[in-house]
C-alpha cells in the first residue's frame, strides 16, 4: 500500500509510469479510468470542487476512455457527466446494474446498453422479517423508483413513487435500497449478516444503508465488459472510489485507487491511497495521469 502524493505516485512500477505518460495522443494507448462520484468527485453535500472538475475535464479532452462508475441510478448521474464534458463514451451507474454508451449525436445524449435485473422478492421477504423498521426504494426496469415509507434520496435521480410492499415484491428490480434510522450501522451489519442473503449482489453503505443489485453484478463486472468492448489492455486500467460498493472496482484496475477517507476495507482493496475528497483527492490522481 502507498500514499499519493502532490508530486509523486508511488507504487507504481516503471513500466506503468511510461505507459501513463505516453498514453496522451496515440488511440492504441488511451487508458480506461473509472470514477466513482460520492466521495470520490463531489463530497456528501454533493459539490464538486473547481480543481477536481478541471482535472477530470482534461483527462477527458486528452482522449482517455473516462467512466463514470456509481451507485446512483441513470438520472442522478448525467449531471455528473456533463459536469466533467464527457459527451460520447460509456457510463456504469446503479453499481453496474445499468450501463450506458453516451454519444452528443443521439436524442437523449446517450442510450442504455444493459440493464441487469432480478427478482427482488426474497430479498426483501428476508430483510422486512428481520429490519421491519427499515425503509426501502426500488428501481424497476423501467427507471421508476418505487419506495415505502416516503423514502426518498438523491442517488435515486427522479422522485420517487410511494407503493405498499406486496407492489415492490412483484417488481422486477435492477437496484434495490434499504435504509433504516432506527438502527445503528453495526446492529445493521448484523443483522444482514445474519439474512445471509443469496442470488443477489450487495454492499453497506457508510450509515445504516444497504444497495442490492442482481447476483454477479457489480461496478467491476460492467467495467471488464466494457474494457472487453473497447480492447483496452488490462494494465491501463485506473479506478478511484472510497466506498465498499468500490471494492471489486478497485480490485479489477490495474491500479486501483482509495480516496483518503476511504473506510479500512476499502483502502485494504486498493493499490494507492490519495488525499480524501475535501483535499481533492481524485484530482490529484487525474493530473498524475498527465505527468
Amino acid at each position: 500500500m502507498t500514499t499519493l502524493t502532490e508530486t509523486s505516485v508511488a507504487g507504481n512500477d516503471d513500466q506503468r509510469n511510461d505507459d501513463q505518460r505516453s498514453n496522451k495522443n496515440t488511440t492504441g494507448e488511451k487508458m480506461m479510468i473509472a470514477l466513482d462520484v460520492d466521495g470520490t468527485l463531489v463530497d456528501h453535500d454533493g459539490h464538486m470542487s473547481v480543481p477536481v472538475r478541471e482535472a477530470a475535464q482534461d483527462v477527458v479532452a486528452a482522449g482517455h476512455h473516462v467512466m463514470i462508475a456509481t451507485g446512483r441510478s441513470l438520472n442522478a448521474t448525467l449531471p455528473i457527466i456533463e459536469h466533467i464534458g464527457i459527451e460520447n463514451g460509456y457510463a456504469v451507474c446503479s453499481n453496474g446494474g445499468v450501463t450506458l454508451r453516451l454519444d452528443s449525436s443521439l436524442s437523449d445524449g446517450y442510450e442504455v446498453l444493459h440493464k441487469a435485473t432480478f427478482d427482488p422478492g426474497p430479498a426483501l421477504r428476508a430483510l422486512r422479517k428481520r429490519l421491519p423498521t427499515a425503509k426501502y426504494a426500488l428501481e424497476d426496469e423501467d427507471g421508476n423508483f418505487l419506495s415505502t415509507e416516503r423514502f426518498q434520496d438523491s442517488s435515486f435521480g427522479v422522485e420517487a413513487i410511494g407503493v405498499d410492499f406486496q407492489t415492490m415484491l412483484e417488481a422486477t428490480a435492477v437496484r434495490v435500497v434499504v435504509f433504516s434510522s432506527e438502527n445503528t450501522p453495526e446492529e445493521f451489519n448484523t443483522a444482514i449478516r445474519h439474512i445471509g442473503l443469496a442470488g443477489v449482489t450487495y454492499s453497506v453503505g457508510w450509515t445504516a444503508w444497504l444497495d442490492i443489485a442482481a447476483a454477479g453484478v457489480t461496478k467491476a463486472s460492467a467495467l471488464e465488459h466494457l474494457r472487453g468492448r473497447l480492447g483496452i489492455e488490462a494494465h491501463r486500467t485506473i479506478a478511484v472510489g472510497d466506498g465498499r460498493n468500490d471494492i471489486e472496482m478497485l480490485g479489477w484496475a490495474a491500479r486501483g485507487v482509495a480516496m483518503g477517507q476511504a473506510p479500512e476495507e476499502v483502502i485494504a482493496a486498493a493499490d494507492e491511497v490519495t488525499r480524501s475528497v475535501y483535499d481533492d483527492g481524485a484530482a490529484h490522481v487525474l493530473r498524475s495521469i498527465l505527468s
